[in-house]
């Protein structure tokens, strides 16, 4: 028995060999009091105090509908399309009740036609696939990468294989940007229309600027675990006039109604638009608009406080277990990043048993660590039985099967985040220590 007893305490030792070379111990998880978080992982952002009170003063007076205006006021909804326009350095914004349907409207502004193919990210939300499938278009997936973004070389492939192409849809998942240089090229050399999906990139900037510009339209969201909470709600933003006015009439802006935007164009680019197209009532309410208008405020010190939360705790993840897992690397190019969550890619010897018994550790002690492969999880390409894969994505499959997911709330303290970290490190090691 001691023999044995002395083999496996070899090989256990064996197992935690730390990355880091200044950490000289390592106490069993058996032997110590484990961690648990004791916060909730889904707390959303707060509404702040001037946006409570304009949504307060605005159901005073029952002016919800953003047209319910004098002639020569602005309602909470244009002035809110103004400030974020300001903020990612567009010329147009049109305000939507979701991101979704900023997506949807991108492509019908954008003449897709019944049937037709878009490429898109195959590691993505269902949201995105979903906006493909209400635009009448057909979902093929392009390959992601360890680092959770779109691969350029099966992005190549694909416009080859796919000569009739016309649209390519990317999605910066999680706030991950890929090569928008090198994605922008193939479209051109393709003649593809290339669109942006930022519901996870606001505050990010390539290369300078914000995400959004690579394409020649892009969609941000205001859904609650976004960087900007109204609960739901959604923007397109172009320096594209036709497909800005289009997207003005598409959205509900009938009859002379587009007179009441000041992110729009001019009367000479909607014409006949409101007679030649459908409303499909898709409009972003002043209640929306006025909790997210003082977040915008504030969006610059909220990103320097996730940033810097997330850099602690990845430095500290990397140093001490930086042998059992990765985490996902900016492109080259992405300026200004932004972290509001964190994913990691669990290493290859971690077994498919290991992983479970992490994710089941990690929730065990408060911590819900969501695993983007699990069969239930939206963000995983064979849950999307509306709009399959018809080509085998065993690169996204790969990455899938042992990327993991957390949120990183900011009403949290950083004590909270101490505790998040040790649970994950508690977790990874009782999970390596198991067999099936």
């Amino acid at each position: 028995m001691s023999i044995l007893f002395l083999v496996l305490l070899s090989s256990f030792s064996h197992a935690f060999v730390m990355k880091n070379p200044t950490i000289k111990t390592y106490e069993s998880p058996a032997t110590r009091e484990r961690t648990f978080v004791k916060r909730d992982i889904k707390t959303p952002d707060p509404v702040p105090q001037a946006g409570r009170e304009e949504a307060a003063s605005l159901m005073e007076t029952g002016r919800l509908y953003r047209y319910n205006i004098k002639p020569d006021e602005k309602s909470t909804v244009t002035q809110c399309e103004e400030e974020i326009a300001a903020y990612t350095g567009h010329k147009y914004c049109v305000a939507l009740n979701s991101c979704g349907s900023a997506i949807f409207l991108m492509m019908k502004c954008t003449n897709l036609q019944p049937g037709e193919e878009v490429l898109s990210n195959a590691f993505t939300f269902g949201a995105v696939p979903s906006a493909i499938e209400h635009a009448g278009g057909k979902a093929v997936y392009v390959e992601s990468n360890d680092d959770h973004v779109m691969d350029v070389e099966d992005l190549q492939k694909k416009l080859t294989a796919h000569p009739n192409c016309k649209h390519v849809l990317v999605s910066h998942m999680r706030g991950k940007v890929g090569n928008m240089d090198a994605i922008a090229e193939a479209c051109e050399e393709h003649g593809a229309i290339l669109l942006e999906d930022c519901a996870h990139s606001l505050g990010v900037q390539w290369k300078g600027k914000h995400t959004g510009h690579s394409g020649i339209a892009c969609a941000i969201s205001s859904q609650s675990y976004k960087m900007i909470n109204s609960g739901e709600g959604g923007f397109l933003l172009t320096d594209d006039p036709d497909i800005a006015a289009k997207c003005a009439v598409y959205a509900g802006a009938y009859e002379n109604l587009s007179s009441k935007h000041t992110t729009v164009p001019g009367p000479e680019y909607f014409e006949d638009l409101v007679t030649q197209l459908p409303n499909y009532s898709l409009r972003m309410n002043n209640l929306a608009a006025a909790v997210i208008r003082p977040q915008i405020l504030t969006l610059e010190e909220r990103i320097e406080t996730y940033n810097r939360r997330y850099r602690k705790l990845t430095e500290k993840l990397e140093a001490v277990m930086g042998d059992h897992l990765s985490i996902p690397q900016n492109t080259p190019g992405v300026t200004t990043p932004v972290h509001d969550s964190l994913q990691f890619n669990l290493a290859p010897h971690v077994s498919s048993f290991q992983v479970k018994r992490f994710l089941k550790e990690c929730k065990n002690h408060g911590l819900p660590v969501e695993l983007f492969g699990a069969k239930s999880n939206a963000r995983n390409f064979v849950n999307w039985k509306f709009a399959p894969a018809e080509d085998p994505l065993p690169q996204t499959s790969l990455m899938l099967s042992r990327a993991c997911d957390v949120r990183m709330p900011l009403m949290w303290s950083d004590s909270d985040f101490d505790d998040m970290y040790n649970v994950i490190v508690e977790s990874l090691e009782v999970s390596l220590m198991s067999e099936a």
